[in-house]
């Protein structure tokens, strides 16, 4: 029976901090499904794992070793060829009156092809009137209510509707004065929009 390869050690110790998280996540990008590297740090380095976790999901493997020099070492292998689908958001866990205007989630790994955002809108808050980018935009309202301006129309928004944005379209959104406005945008990856209140 062949013996599993010994995992390449990388030591980060002397590397500048700034280097650090990009050398290690290409190096995981070359690894083989089922082999692994050895990372070696003067700490434990959490953020670099929140990034991994957050970016590879479940085909990461972060196994911390035993190390008797007071350095942090963890053995960190790939489980499978790509990301594994999951759960990112439970929007029921959103919903509410809105506080503050802004976008309160955002798809995060940075490998990806898809913008998304769950967007908020303070009681009598707005998007003003803009041309929207050249693709294409899906929304989904998840709670409150408010309009949609068009070029020619006004729509009522309320919770439950999917709406499209076609590329280039013009548009204002005016959420509710009592509820404000909570929706889910995905589109292909572009800029964020700039989100004020009318108070």
């Amino acid at each position: 029976m062949a013996e599993s390869p010994t995992p390449e050690t990388i030591d980060v110790r002397t590397i500048p901090k700034p280097e650090r998280h990009p050398l290690v996540m290409a190096a995981y990008q070359k690894l083989a499904v089922g082999s692994g590297l050895i990372l070696i740090n003067d700490h434990e380095p959490k953020n670099l794992k929140v990034e991994m976790e957050t970016e590879f999901a479940e085909a990461l493997g972060w196994e911390p070793q035993s190390s008797e020099d007071g350095n942090f070492r963890v053995l960190i292998s790939k489980r499978a060829a790509t990301p594994l689908p999951h759960v990112l958001a439970d929007v029921g866990e959103l919903g509410g009156v809105v506080e503050a205007s802004g976008s309160v989630w955002q798809l995060q790994p940075q490998r990806r092809d898809l913008d998304a955002n769950i967007i908020a809108l303070s009681p009598g808050g707005e998007i003003k009137e803009h041309i929207g980018p050249a693709l294409d935009v899906l929304i989904h309202i998840i709670d409150g209510g408010g309009t949609l301006e068009t070029e020619l129309t006004t729509i009522p928004l309320a919770p439950g509707q999917i709406v499209w944005l076609p590329r280039r379209s013009r548009r204002r959104f005016l959420a509710d004065e009592a509820l404000g406005l909570k929706y889910f945008s995905v589109h292909q990856r572009k800029q964020g929009l700039t989100i004020t209140s009318r108070h």
